[in-house]
């Protein structure tokens, strides 16, 4: 999503544009964002953990490659709806 399409959501104008979007599109772009936010600072704080360990490192990169594969299917599923909003937006101010 682009900067401005992001600025323009999010944006506390009381004004709306005559084009404007549906009222539950901020709503679970937040939502999204927030999901996405925990996900990464879940996946961090687990990367972390196993890198600080003190166990092999085959072991240890195995762990984080493991965990790395949750994360991108964790993420996937946001990410496709993100995608989806976003061409909806676009639809909008089109």
């Amino acid at each position: 999503m682009s900067f401005a399409m992001l600025k323009r959501l999010t944006s506390g104008s009381s004004q709306q544009p005559p084009s404007t979007y549906s009222p539950h599109i901020l709503p679970l772009l937040q939502s999204l964002l927030a999901a996405l936010a925990d996900i990464d600072f879940e996946y961090q704080k687990d990367r972390e953990t196993i890198l600080k360990s003190p166990i092999d490192e085959p072991l240890k990169q195995r762990a984080v490659a493991t965990l790395a594969k949750r994360h991108h299917e964790r993420r996937n599923p946001y990410l496709r709806e993100l995608d989806k909003l976003e061409r909806q937006i676009q639809r909008t101010f089109s």
